[in-house]
């Protein structure tokens, strides 16, 4: 019996190749996978050798031969692949243990072009895809975790199980299909190509879940296999709780987008169903929350909150008064865990220092949706600069309005359309979204707000098709108002805003959010 290995991932193959040696098997390897066995004591045959031909191109060509691809697509049961083994004096491998090169890797550490090519594995998948293919008669290895499983099955049985190799074969095709999309995905962006011609997208399982947004819905949660350079949900560290359902992770999400629009100044942010219901920026992360929970008491009950600086002992106090479902900050200090630790239902996510960073960037990344039998994608969407804001009402902002202004359409576009924000210069005060009507979103969150919204600043995601809205948000109090503008009825509503006293200012950018 014989085996071929050739790994870049190390971990495990000494005691792995040990079992295999132990139970009868003789080991064919290449490069550095034959010395670390060797220096383990482990006796290996240089594939070369096999071969008859030297590696050749620094090493590019190695295992690409018919005596190492036709000993491993050799089919037992066939009998001319029989006759051609025998003529070529080719003997059959029936266990293939190899892993790619790090390409994922070579990527994040922003090497050059030249080098992030050389790392693309080529007899690697090829061997991975001989084995696969031939799963009936080999067992494929590409993951470290299953190396236990398959010596307990050559030992027990001296045969890898049919049921395990077509396991095997599974996650092979799938290991060899990430590594080309990565790829894909590589030259797609250092080639300036968002969209190319055909997409190919994978993921790496993170856990799977109770449900869906529904009991009756099946659902598991992936990661990205490129290494992300902001914070994420799924590459988050989970502290305490209970395990992230489908709708947390969703609402995660929603709270860490909105959160990366305010990267200067402490800032809390709590999102209930998808929407935010609660957002303050303050001198520290203590009031900020609790001004955050203050906007909506009632809708924050239950929520996700998201925080961009680590937790200190007074904000886990406060975030310990009210019951919620998740908790997401760069980190937690120790004091703070010990507080929350009383929550055990609670969940902790723990985002990584750069969210607390004062340059970290809203993400970058693109944002796909699924549709029936297809995808929908699109850029991420970016808050415009002020500085191509223009003032179309008699009144000029104050001071106050415009920094009132700039805070309402930072969190306009996190809200559902059609999306009505008031604030002030440091808080949410009420919002509506997600009606079919704008006037119906206006009056919504004027009923939300109340007598707070008197003096404040209203953000409409999309420009007001009529002056009712407009009237409503002006009876609630707001005396600023910030919108794309480009209806037929601009003139009429700008009319209305100097009736009313109001400054208006047209950004020329919508944020619909469907």
């Amino acid at each position: 019996m014989r085996a071929l290995l050739s790994v870049s991932d190390k971990r495990g193959l000494v005691p792995f190749a040990q079992g295999l040696v132990r139970l009868g098997f003789r080991l064919l390897s290449t490069g550095g996978t034959l010395d670390a066995l060797k220096a383990a004591g482990i006796a290996a045959t240089k594939v070369a050798e096999v071969t008859g031909s030297p590696e050749i191109l620094g090493g590019r060509v190695k295992t690409l031969h018919p005596k190492i691809h036709g000993a491993i697509l050799g089919r037992p049961t066939l009998v001319a692949d029989q006759q051609d083994m025998q003529q070529q004096g080719i003997e059959p491998i029936s266990v293939v243990v190899v892993n790619l090169y790090p390409f994922r890797e070579t990527v994040a550490k922003g090497l050059g072009d030249d080098e992030v090519i050389e790392n693309i594995d080529i007899g690697g998948p090829a061997m991975v895809r001989a084995a696969a293919k031939n799963w009936a008669h080999v067992a494929v290895v590409v993951d470290p975790g299953d190396y236990s499983q398959v010596l307990s099955e050559l030992e027990s049985a001296k045969r890898v199980s049919a049921n395990l190799r077509r396991v095997l074969m599974r996650k092979a095709f799938a290991h060899t299909a990430a590594y080309d999309a990565s790829i894909s995905a590589y030259l797609s962006q250092v080639d300036g190509d968002p969209f190319p011609r055909e997409l190919s997208m994978t993921g790496e399982k993170v856990l799977d879940l109770r449900y869906g947004e529904n009991p009756h819905q099946r659902s598991a949660f992936y990661k990205d296999r490129q290494i992300p350079k902001e914070p994420t949900v799924a590459f988050s560290k989970v502290l305490q709780g209970k395990e992230l359902s489908y709708n947390n992770i969703l609402d995660l999400d929603a709270a860490l987008g909105l959160l990366l629009e305010f990267n200067g100044s402490p800032t809390a942010v709590i999102i209930k169903h998808n929407t935010p219901c609660g957002v303050t920026t303050a001198a520290t992360l203590e009031a900020a929350y609790r001004q955050a929970r203050a906007t909506d008491e009632v809708s924050a009950f239950g929520g996700i909150v998201a925080l961009n600086r680590v937790v200190d002992v007074a904000t886990a106090t406060a975030l310990a008064e009210t019951f919620l479902e998740a908790v997401m900050a760069p980190s937690f200090g120790p004091g703070a865990r010990e507080v929350l630790a009383a929550k055990k239902n609670l969940r902790l996510l723990e985002a990584g220092e750069g969210l607390a960073l004062p340059g970290v960037k809203p993400r970058t990344q693109l944002d796909v949706r699924s549709v029936s039998g297809g995808l929908l994608v699109m850029d991420r969407d970016a808050v415009e600069p002020a500085t191509e804001w223009r003032v179309v009402s008699a009144r000029q902002p104050t001071e106050a309005e415009w920094r009132s202004l700039k805070f309402a359409w930072r969190v306009c576009k996190h809200v559902k359309s059609n999306a009505i924000v008031f604030s002030n210069d440091t808080t949410l005060l009420a919002a509506g979204g997600g009606q079919t009507s704008r006037v119906d979103s206006v009056q919504i969150a004027a009923g939300k707000g109340g007598a707070k919204l008197k003096g404040s600043a209203v953000a409409s995601d999309a420009f007001f098709p009529f002056r009712d809205g407009l009237d409503a948000a002006a009876k609630a109090g707001a005396t600023a108002v910030v919108q794309p503008g480009g209806s037929v009825r601009d003139a009429e509503i700008i009319a209305a805003a100097d009736e009313h006293g109001m400054a208006m200012v047209l950004t020329g950018v919508r944020h619909f959010r469907h």
